[in-house]
Parts: C-alpha cells; sequence; structure tokens
C-alpha cells in the first residue's frame, strides 16, 4: 500500500499534509482477523466492559417505551452512532498492547487522563449532537406519516408499522435518513476518535483528516460501514447483549483500520 497524501488533512495551515493510504478489501479482513485475535486474548476483561454499552441501550429503550414507543427502534439504532466514542477505551487499550504496556481493562477508562482527552471530547461533542438530531429527524419522519398519533402498547404499534402504507412509508424513509446519519458519523470517526488517543494533533485535524481519507477510501470504507451496521444487528437482537462481544472487536478491529489507513509516523505520539 502507497500513502496518499490528501489536502486539507493538516495540522496547521503551514504543515504537510498527513499522508493517508489507499486501503482494500483484504484490509478490512486483515482488521477485523486482528479485532478478533485481540478479543480472544483479553475476552474476560472486555465482555465486562463491553456490557456497559448494551446495559445502556436496554435502559434507553425501556425509557422510550414507557413515554414515547414509536421512538424505541430510533433511540436503539441511533446509540450506535455513538459507538465510536464508546469505542475510546478500547483505542487505548489498542495502543497500550502495541507499545508493550500494561493493557488490562482498568486502563480502558485512561482516555479521560489523556491529555487529549479535551480533543476527544470535543468529537464526543459532536456525535452527540448527530445524535440528537437523528431523534429529532426521527421524531419528524414519524409526524409526517402518523401526525400526532401515539401508541401506548407494542400490539397496536407493530400492526400499524407493517400493515399500512403510512407504516412502511416509515420505515422506508426512516432507514434511508438513518443511513445518512451513520454514513456521516462513519466519514468523521473512523480516523478522528483512534487518531487523538494514538497522536498529539487538535480535534479539528484529526476530524478533517477523518474526511480525507473517507473520500480516498470511499467505497471501501463504506462496505466497512455495512459490516459493523450487520454485526451491531446481530449483537442487538438478543436484547443487546450480544454487543457485548461485538463491541470489543468491532472495537480493536477500528483500530487495525485506523494503523492501515494512516502513516502514523508523520504525527507525534500523545
Amino acid at each position: 500500500m502507497t500513502a496518499t497524501s490528501m489536502p486539507g488533512a493538516r495540522d496547521r495551515t503551514d504543515d504537510p499534509p498527513i499522508p493517508i493510504r489507499k486501503i482494500g478489501t483484504a484490509d478490512l479482513k486483515a482488521s477485523l482477523s486482528e479485532g478478533y485475535a485481540d478479543f480472544m486474548s483479553k475476552r474476560g476483561d472486555l465482555i465486562f466492559v463491553g456490557l456497559i454499552y448494551p446495559i445502556v441501550g436496554m435502559l434507553a429503550s425501556a425509557g422510550s417505551a414507557g413515554y414515547f414507543l414509536y421512538m424505541l427502534f430510533p433511540i436503539a439504532a441511533g446509540i450506535s452512532l455513538l459507538g465510536p466514542l464508546v469505542a475510546t477505551g478500547f483505542y487505548e487499550l489498542a495502543r497500550r498492547r502495541e507499545a508493550g504496556l500494561d493493557a488490562r481493562w482498568r486502563h480502558f477508562a485512561d482516555v479521560f487522563r489523556s491529555p487529549s482527552r479535551g480533543e476527544i471530547a470535543s468529537v464526543g461533542a459532536l456525535l452527540i449532537g448527530i445524535f440528537f438530531l437523528w431523534l429529532a429527524a426521527a421524531g419528524i419522519i414519524h409526524t409526517i406519516f402518523f401526525g400526532d398519533a401515539r401508541h401506548d402498547t407494542f400490539g397496536p404499534f407493530l400492526r400499524d408499522l407493517f400493515t399500512t402504507p403510512q407504516g412502511w412509508g416509515l420505515i422506508i424513509v426512516g432507514n434511508l435518513v438513518g443511513l445518512c446519519f451513520a454514513v456521516v458519523v462513519l466519514a468523521i470517526s473512523v480516523v478522528s476518535l483512534p487518531m487523538l488517543v494514538d497522536r498529539r494533533v487538535d480535534a479539528g485535524t484529526a476530524v478533517r483528516t477523518s474526511l480525507a481519507a473517507f473520500r480516498e477510501n470511499r467505497g471501501v470504507l463504506l462496505r466497512w460501514g455495512l459490516i459493523i451496521a450487520a454485526l451491531l444487528v446481530i449483537g442487538a437482537i438478543p436484547l443487546f447483549v450480544g454487543l457485548a462481544v461485538v463491541l470489543p472487536i468491532l472495537g480493536y478491529s477500528s483500530w487495525h483500520l485506523y494503523t492501515r489507513l494512516i502513516d502514523r509516523s508523520a504525527l507525534p505520539p500523545v
């Protein structure tokens, strides 16, 4: 693989561009394989840490079911938009393991003590903002198709969702809009968050580099996004419990993908 310089991915105005590599499907397979190997080497600790995400998902979904049943799926699906932020802990474990440092689960929260924690928080705030924009969009889409109608129980809600033209319209439009949000989050975060954990850059540089990497590898990274979506759906089916396994694997795999996308020697370590 050869490094390709991209315009716009700069640490400062007068600094050289951060080199971005062109990757292929083989890199996706290798990243997943290495992520799975990392998980298997420390699966006990990481299953424990990975439970945080499904527990949050179940609580958020249970809360929505009590008040806004129609928001149950948007909240459950939208939580995946925050997955890259949750994965920063796995990026830290991967960074430490790569450096030959202790990489036990107690270091998962070391990102909160990182010199880049403010920059990570900035990107995290951006992702949280996108998450709430998605919820607002989901509410508007529901209003377009069902007006002010609200469902208090699952039975009538599922019947109207799957047996009426309005329900199918909601499903199709909602999924298309959700896909757009997911692509935006992928483009913003695929490089930015692991880079902030790994290297000394500002949030703006990290996000611009991530967007540049996405432009350079659009087809491959869209396939990566589909893989992530499929694994998250599989993990979420059994009441989100499967995410305790899926999330650590994806976190580690995303780190290995980042190391293939970016020439890290061009940046100072964190």
